[in-house]
């Protein structure tokens, strides 16, 4: 039985959109079906393109081949309160 999802997934999607040597999206790293059916999976389905995402962004990084993405420290210009 799949579970309910009451959220809609959003897409992995970063807006670049180019093929890297296997075929995959450099931006968010799917596969040519996995782009283009995106809208017509169930939730499950998308999340586990996600997961199969990300692996392949490990694999990727692992190998050499492009450098981490590290998360920038947004600075809020409100006064911290703690």
């Amino acid at each position: 039985m799949e579970q309910l999802e009451f959220f809609n997934v959003p897409s992995p999607c970063v807006g670049v959109c180019t093929s890297d040597e296997k075929g995959y999206c450099k931006g968010c790293m799917r596969k040519r079906e996995e782009r283009f059916n995106w809208l017509s999976f169930t939730p499950a389905q998308q999340l586990h393109v996600i997961k199969l995402c990300r692996q392949r962004y490990r694999r990727k990084v692992l190998a050499g081949k492009v450098k981490p993405q590290v998360q920038e420290e947004t600075t809020s210009t409100q006064q911290d309160l703690f």
